[in-house]
């Protein structure tokens, strides 16, 4: 599962809360650019994304994980960035503050739902 999230402290929740599910972690990252290099890369199954990276909003990212059919949790303060929210009004999205094995789970309950 890829992690995509510039704050280190959640980041390295998140990755615990992947790794003690079984499933193996790429990344984490904090750039746009990074997460847009794994993903060229390939090999990715889910991913967790925050919407405001150090490189400006996640929208390239989500929009090539859409593309590729990787499902995603969008995990954000602020909400879906503008464009985001017009072109993936059903991207799952945990608001921030919020427990890693809750934006983890939700993510699991989108795959095993298809919402």
């Amino acid at each position: 599962m890829l992690i995509v999230e510039d704050e280190s402290l959640i980041a390295l929740g998140l990755a615990m809360a992947v790794e003690d599910l079984g499933s193996d972690v790429v990344g984490p990252v904090a750039t746009v650019a990074d997460a847009l290099a794994l993903l060229a890369v390939g090999g990715i199954d889910a991913a967790v994304i925050d919407a405001n990276l150090l490189d400006g909003l996640v929208t390239p990212v989500a929009m090539l994980l859409t593309e590729q059919g990787v499902p995603f949790v969008v995990h954000s303060a602020t909400g879906l960035p503008g464009e985001l929210a017009s072109a993936l009004a059903q991207a799952p999205l945990v608001m921030k503050p919020a427990r890693p094995e809750h934006v983890v789970g939700k993510l699991i309950h989108s795959l095993r739902h298809g919402n």
